[in-house]
């Protein structure tokens, strides 16, 4: 499925393009030591994230489309409309993934850059991955990877209905240093769309979890 553009509230999920301003914001996002905590590599440099959008276009023009990397964007950088054009022009501060996996399942992902964290930008980009993910696309079942110190993200998945399945014990050797991590999953029939607002909803670190 080519071009995909998901839009909610606030932000907006769409293709990358490989222009400079955009390499330069998906390097701000993964050179970025505390981005990248959570995450299964360390602070990758600009020309990695070049190539790595240079991956992403790839791997959106597949026969068989099997992942959606997607830049978000905030609608208000778009300007009043928020039109297709628009879209495009606005930087990413923000990167979702989809990884599709058998039996109509796939493995949800976000990451936020440090200056958008605690506006609730995670959960808009978690429901907006839920309803592609159990509408357009059909699946069945939605699986998160969340890092057993990155609470923000675990409670966002929470209060979405993602329900916890385990931990999994030293899958991920980083920094010289084993971590655990927890599973989390959310079947189709148990998504019943976004929770309602919360006093005080939005704050909290955000930092992500991969994909």
């Amino acid at each position: 499925m080519v071009p995909v553009r998901l839009t909610g509230p606030r932000l907006a999920l769409r293709e990358y393009r490989h222009t400079p301003e955009e390499v330069d914001a998906l390097h701000a996002l993964y050179g970025d030591p505390e981005v990248t905590r959570y995450l299964p590599f360390e602070p990758r440099d600009r020309e990695t994230c070049a190539d790595q959008i240079e991956l992403y276009l790839e791997e959106a023009m597949a026969e068989e489309r099997g992942v959606y990397r997607l830049a978000v964007v905030r609608r208000e950088d778009a300007g009043d409309a928020g039109d297709a054009g628009d879209l495009e022009d606005a930087l990413p501060v923000a990167h979702a993934a989809l990884t599709l996996g058998e039996y109509r399942s796939a493995r949800l992902g976000y990451v936020l850059s440090r200056p958008v964290w605690g506006r609730g930008y995670a959960g808009e980009i978690a429901v907006l991955l839920c309803e592609f993910s159990f509408g357009a696309l059909g699946l069945h079942r939605l699986a998160a990877r969340v890092d057993v110190e990155n609470t923000a993200s675990a409670k966002v998945l929470t209060r979405l209905g993602f329900r916890l399945e385990g931990r999994v014990r030293h899958d991920l050797y980083k920094g010289g240093a084993w971590r655990d991590s927890y599973r989390y999953s959310l079947l189709a029939d148990e998504w019943s769309g976004p929770p309602a607002p919360r006093p005080g909803a939005g704050q909290g670190r955000e930092a992500g979890q991969g994909g």
